[in-house]
């Protein structure tokens, strides 16, 4: 083929009715039909999808009207258009619609002790949980652990008599494998949420700060705590921060609190690790650092109310990996340790013999 050719097909791709380009325009004008006011340039520009997706004053649009008191039903028009956005196949419209997860996710399980239909919310949330299942294949999320009986790929060993010795690999299973559900019941709400939260969390270093902070500020009302548990004592566990959970419509201060089994809390925890720990941009780290911080700790106290020792071991962890950051003042990889807890032991020897005497 030659360049002509290739050009030629070049362009009538970018005219498809059904190229990327295409389907953010479409998307973009039916949400016109939902919201007050789009901007004339987000059709315009370069990426209409990336422009949507960063767009703050459209975001804080959608925003109000998901967490409107009557917000979620089956005849939603904003659940509708998430939902048909998501299923464009569009990879760029799908950060779109998961930018609002944490909001989706959010003012639906703080509402789930209400008993009402949210038919609207429940349709998003399985949109995602199918797409996470097909993606599987049936296969769970595992991770290998580091085990003495398996000599690492950057050593030998001598003993061919270790080589006959049968041992399974160490598997820790991250995610277990997903079945297909086409409803929500209450036993499978915290699995089809946590699921949607860990594809949300998959695709986190491409959301806006502006969702991320949403997220912090649900888990606090997700703990039923008041605020950050730790706001007088900013010497607890990481220092201080504060977060808003009066921010949803229609939920009191603490009424908000969900159940937090492991299979919700896992991927919060991912969530919050990355909002800590990520590089962020100057301008947005303090704030999103706050949000997450309070979450963390209110988690932490849920979790030290609830005797969960899971759970308390994972949000004392990140709280600490975080206060590690602050005291050193700079960039810290976590998986580093830190030279000034190494023990010298001729020093130690030398101590130990001085003891002695």
């Amino acid at each position: 083929m030659d360049h002509q050719s290739v050009t030629t097909a070049t362009s009538a791709t970018a005219a498809s009715p059904t190229g990327p380009a295409s389907k953010a325009q479409s998307a973009i004008a039916a949400l016109s039909s939902v919201v007050e006011a789009i901007p004339p340039s987000l059709s315009s520009s370069e990426n209409p999808a990336l422009a949507l997706l960063h767009d703050p004053d459209v975001a804080s649009q959608v925003s109000s009207l998901l967490r409107r008191p009557d917000s979620g039903s089956g005849d939603d028009n904003l659940c509708r258009w998430l939902y048909d956005t998501f299923h464009s196949g569009d990879p760029d419209l799908h950060l779109v619609v998961l930018r609002h997860v944490p909001t989706v996710a959010g003012v639906y399980l703080s509402r789930a002790s209400q008993r009402k239909p949210h038919a609207g919310f429940e349709c998003v949330l399985l949109a995602l949980y199918a797409h996470v299942t097909t993606a599987r294949g049936g296969q769970s999320v595992t991770v290998t652990l580091p085990d003495v009986s398996h000599p690492s790929v950057y050593h030998e060993t001598r003993d061919n008599s270790a080589k006959s010795i049968a041992t399974d690999l160490n598997l820790a299973v991250v995610s277990p494998s997903l079945e297909p559900h086409g409803t929500v019941r209450s036993s499978r709400r915290s699995r089809i949420v946590g699921v949607a939260l860990e594809l949300y969390h998959s695709r986190i270093a491409q959301m806006p700060v502006g969702s991320k902070i949403d997220f912090c500020e649900f888990c606090v009302v997700w703990s039923g705590l008041t605020g950050d548990p730790y706001e007088d004592e900013p010497e607890e566990i990481g220092g201080g921060g504060g977060a808003n959970p009066s921010r949803i419509e229609g939920q009191g201060t603490g009424s908000g609190r969900i159940p937090m089994p492991w299979e919700l809390l896992q991927p919060v925890l991912r969530i919050l690790g990355h909002c800590m720990l990520a590089p962020v941009p100057a301008e947005e780290k303090e704030r999103l650092d706050a949000a997450a911080a309070a979450a963390c700790r209110s988690l932490h106290a849920r979790s030290l109310h609830d005797i969960d020792p899971k759970a308390i071991l994972a949000t004392g962890s990140l709280l600490r990996l975080r206060k590690i950051g602050l005291d050193s003042g700079q960039e810290v990889d976590p998986t580093e340790i830190p030279l000034e807890n190494v023990i010298v032991l001729s020093s130690s020897f030398g101590n130990l013999s001085s003891l002695g005497n």
